[in-house]
C-alpha cells in the first residue's frame, strides 16, 4: 500500500479552491507554442438523431449545432462498441475489446477494470510532457490501481461507472421510477428490475469521494465548473495538456431539472439534451477564452440510445434497424445495428479544422494483414466511415508522441481527413456484441464498403419488454446501407450481388481474428467481491458522507 499513500500526498490545494495533485505545471520553451490541446467530450446513450445538424426534428442542441457549423461534422461515425464500457476502453487504448480484454460493463463490485498492461491515451501523453485529467464518468475499474489517477490522469473529478448504479436522494427520471437513497435504520427495499441497489452513488476527486450520494441535479454544472477550471490552469501553466470529459447525459436517471415554458420542454428527454448541450457550450467558451487557436475539441458518444428506457431514450434518426423491429426486440444499444454504434461527432480546432464541413468518411481502424492491402487497391471507390477507435491514433500523431511498439492497434490517424486533405478512411469495420445475442465482445457483425452482414442478431430489450429472438445466420444477412440505412430489406441470398460479397466478408473477418490471435493481448479481470464497493462511511445507511 506504500505507493497508494504516495499518490494520496500527491494531492494538494490549489488557488481555484478544489483538488488538483501536485504536477509539474512549469513553462519551458520547448513545450509552449509547440504541442496543442485535445479535449475529447464523451456523451453516453445519445442517439445519432439527437444532434441538431444531423436531424431537422432536434431543436435542443444549439451549441453543439454551432460547434457543427464551426467545425467537422461525421456523420458516418461509429462508437468501437454499443455499451458503456468496451467502448470507452478502445477510445482510450486504440483497441477492440477482443484485444484489451474489456468486452463487457464492470460492476459497482468489480475487482477489476481495464488491464494494467493496456496503455490509456492519458499515459502516453504524460509521458510526451502533457497534464491530464478527466472528468465524468469512468467505467473502467475503481479499485486500487484501476482508479482514473492510476491510469494517465494527473486529476480526476467524477463518478466510477455510470449513475443508475447507486442510489441518489435525486433519483431523476427513469423507467422504471427508482425511489431514493434509504435513510435512517430503514430496512434494504424490495427494489423493482432494474432498480439502484441500496449503496449511494459517489463523487470522487481524484482518490476521495467527497459526497455519496451525489446531487444529480448539481452535477452537470459541478462538471462544467471543474473543466472549465482545469482549462484555465493548464493553459496559464503553459503545459499542453488532454482533458477527457465522460458525460452523464443522456443516460438515465434524467435529471429533475427545471423544464422550460415551452410545451415541447416539457419532455424530459429534451430538457436533459439542452443541459448537456449548455455543458457543452461552457467548455466549449473557456476554451476559445484561453486557448483557442492550438486546442483540437472532439465531441462524440460511446454508443446508442437505450430503446428499453421508452420516452428517455434519444433519436436514432434514420437508422431505424426495421427489420429486426419487425422480429421484435431493440435495434439499438447493446446491438450492432447502426443505432447501436452510429453515434454524432464533431470536431473543433479553429484556423486547423475546416469550417462548416460534413465528412462522410469513416475514422475506422487498421485493418490487418491482407485487408489493409485490398483497402488500398479500393480506395477510390467512394465514401469512407470513421470510428471512435480513431481518437487514439490521431491524438498522439498531433501530439508528436508515439504509439506502444508491443500491440497492434484498431485506429488510424485521421489528420489529413480532420484537415481538409482527404475524404479517405476505411472500407472495413468490425462491430462486436455489447451484450445482445452472442458473445460478450465477438465480432459477429461486418461492414465492407457500404454493405453490412450479420451473422447474429436478437437479444437486445424493446420499450414494450419483448427481448428479440436469438438467430445465427449463415450464410450472413446482408444490407446494402447506400439504399438501405434503415437495415429493412437484407439482399437476396440467391442474387449475384450477394453472392460476390459473401466470400469477401468472410476474408475480411477471418484477416482481423488471426491478427488478434497472433497479437499481444489482455484479458480483464471480471471478478466480483462486495467489499470493493466504493464506500466513504460503511457505518451510515447507503454509506452516506458530507456534500461539497
Amino acid at each position: 500500500m506504500g505507493w497508494l499513500f504516495l499518490k494520496v500526498l500527491l494531492v494538494g490545494v490549489t488557488f481555484l479552491g478544489g483538488l488538483y495533485p501536485l504536477v509539474d505545471f512549469s513553462f519551458s520553451g520547448e513545450t509552449r507554442g509547440r504541442k496543442p490541446n485535445f479535449v475529447i467530450i464523451l456523451a453516453d446513450d445519445m442517439g445519432w438523431g439527437d444532434l441538431g445538424a444531423n436531424w431537422a426534428e432536434t431543436k435542443d442542441t444549439v451549441n453543439l449545432d454551432k460547434m457543427a457549423a464551426e467545425g467537422m461534422r461525421f456523420v458516418d461515425f461509429h462508437a468501437a462498441s454499443s455499451t458503456c464500457s468496451p467502448s470507452r476502453a478502445s477510445l482510450l487504448t486504440g483497441r477492440l475489446g477482443l484485444r484489451n480484454g474489456v468486452t463487457h460493463n464492470f460492476a459497482v463490485t468489480s475487482v477489476g477494470g481495464l488491464p494494467l498492461n493496456e496503455t490509456t491515451l492519458a499515459e502516453v501523453l504524460q509521458q510526451a510532457g502533457y497534464v491530464t485529467g478527466m472528468i465524468g464518468k469512468w467505467h473502467l475499474g475503481h479499485h486500487g490501481s484501476y482508479h482514473p489517477n492510476f491510469r494517465g490522469f494527473d486529476y480526476y473529478f467524477g463518478i466510477p461507472y455510470s449513475h443508475d448504479m447507486g442510489c441518489t436522494d435525486t433519483p431523476g427520471y427513469n423507467h422504471p421510477p427508482c425511489p431514493a437513497c434509504p435513510r435512517a435504520d430503514r430496512p434494504a427495499r424490495n427494489l423493482e428490475r432494474d432498480c439502484y441497489t441500496d449503496v449511494a452513488l459517489p463523487l470522487y476527486e481524484n482518490l476521495n469521494i467527497v459526497e455519496q450520494p451525489v446531487n444529480l441535479s448539481s452535477l452537470a454544472q459541478k462538471y462544467a465548473e471543474k473543466a472549465t477550471q482545469f482549462i484555465q490552469h493548464a493553459s496559464t501553466s503553459g503545459r499542453p495538456f488532454l482533458l477527457y470529459v465522460g458525460l452523464a447525459h443522456m443516460h438515465v436517471p434524467l435529471s429533475r431539472m427545471q423544464l422550460s415554458a415551452d410545451p415541447r420542454g416539457q419532455r424530459p428527454y429534451g430538457a436533459g439534451l439542452r443541459e448537456m448541450d449548455s455543458l457543452v457550450g461552457q467548455i466549449k467558451d473557456k476554451v476559445d477564452r484561453t486557448a483557442k487557436e492550438n486546442t483540437f475539441l472532439w465531441f462524440t458518444g460511446d454508443n446508442g440510445p437505450w430503446a428499453q428506457k421508452c420516452e428517455l431514450a434519444g433519436s436514432v434518426g434514420p437508422f431505424t434497424g426495421s427489420w429486426q423491429i419487425h422480429q421484435g426486440g431493440s435495434p439499438a444499444k447493446q446491438t450492432t445495428w447502426e443505432a447501436g454504434h452510429r453515434v454524432p461527432a464533431l470536431a473543433y480546432w479553429p484556423g486547423r479544422v475546416p469550417v462548416n464541413v460534413t465528412s462522410t468518411a469513416l475514422l475506422r481502424s487498421r485493418n490487418p494483414g491482407g485487408t489493409r492491402r485490398k483497402e488500398r487497391q479500393a480506395e477510390g471507390d467512394g465514401p469512407r466511415r470513421r470510428i471512435v477507435l480513431d481518437i487514439f491514433p490521431t491524438v498522439v500523431a498531433l501530439a508528436g508522441a508515439s504509439l506502444p511498439q508491443d500491440r497492434h492497434f484498431d485506429g488510424l490517424d485521421a489528420s489529413e481527413v480532420l484537415f481538409g486533405w482527404s475524404q479517405t478512411g476505411h472500407r472495413v469495420l468490425f462491430h462486436p456484441n455489447s451484450g445482445a445475442a452472442g458473445e460478450y465482445g465477438a465480432l459477429q457483425t461486418v461492414r465492407l464498403g457500404h454493405y453490412k452482414a450479420f451473422y447474429i442478431s436478437g437479444g437486445a430489450r424493446a420499450c414494450d419488454g419483448d427481448v428479440g429472438p436469438e438467430q445465427h445466420h449463415e450464410p450472413p444477412l446482408i444490407f446494402n446501407l447506400e439504399d438501405d440505412v434503415a437495415e429493412a430489406v437484407p439482399l437476396d441470398r440467391g442474387s449475384a450481388e450477394y453472392q460476390g460479397l459473401v466470400p469477401k466478408v468472410r476474408e475480411v473477418l477471418a484477416d482481423v481474428l488471426l491478427d488478434i490471435a497472433v497479437d499481444s493481448t489482455s484479458r480483464a479481470d471480471y471478478t466480483r467481491d462486495p467489499s470493493v464497493t466504493p464506500c466513504c462511511n460503511p457505518h451510515h445507511v447507503a454509506c452516506r458522507c458530507q456534500s461539497i
